[in-house]
């Protein structure tokens, strides 16, 4: 009878396998290490590269461990929220102000449509603004200043520009500011591929 796992490990690299049955041996059930023994051999996958793939998974393994154990609880991202939420509503008001200054009087009398259109964009420009551009300098926002936390990549290393543009937009998924709350990372740290981790000054 034919291996269960057979097709899959069919399917993975060449270094996944090696890693299956090294580093990450301890995650599968030993007919799934079977297969990807019977794999390797079958590909004829030279064993000098085992030690190599190992040692390298391991290490990825010890530094997402670390990472993993400075990730930040729901209370503390609550409090993140609250205070970027305090300074996002300063900076609309500001926003506000400053536009409806520049911008002819007769505008705010104009065409309800794009009165509406304006009024959104106030609101969200400071959003993307505050967030995006804080996180891409600082790896914070001002809530994660005062609470000694930042956003970092699933490996702990800074997370790249696209990484927190594509974290903010995803911050407009309906109820995303309190999935976290119900689960461990939030939708936009799932999305995104980030985490809220303690400082490394902590």
């Amino acid at each position: 009878m034919e291996n269960e796992f057979a097709k899959t490990m069919s399917e993975r690299t060449d270094e996944e396998l090696v890693k299956i049955v090294t580093a990450e041996r301890d995650k599968y059930n030993p007919i799934a290490i079977e297969a990807a023994e019977s794999e390797i051999a079958k590909r004829n996958i030279d064993t000098n590269k085992f030690e190599e793939i190992k040692e390298k998974t391991t290490k990825e393994r010890i530094e997402k461990d670390k990472v993993d154990s400075k990730v930040v609880g729901s209370g503390i991202r609550f409090l993140n929220l609250i205070i970027d939420s305090i300074i996002w509503y300063i900076l609309i008001v500001i926003t506000y102000f400053l536009f409806w200054i520049i911008i002819p009087t007769s505008v705010s009398t104009s065409n309800g449509f794009i009165v509406g259109i304006i009024n959104l964009v106030i609101i969200f420009v400071p959003f993307f603004a505050y967030h995006s551009l804080m996180e891409i300098k600082f790896q914070k926002t001002i809530g994660k200043f005062i609470t000694k936390t930042r956003v970092v990549k699933l490996n702990g290393e800074k997370p790249e520009s696209a990484d927190i543009i594509s974290r903010t937009f995803c911050r407009l998924i309906p109820f995303d500011r309190i999935s976290f709350l119900f689960m461990k990372n939030g939708i936009h740290d799932f999305l995104s591929k980030t985490k809220v981790i303690k400082d490394k000054s902590e």
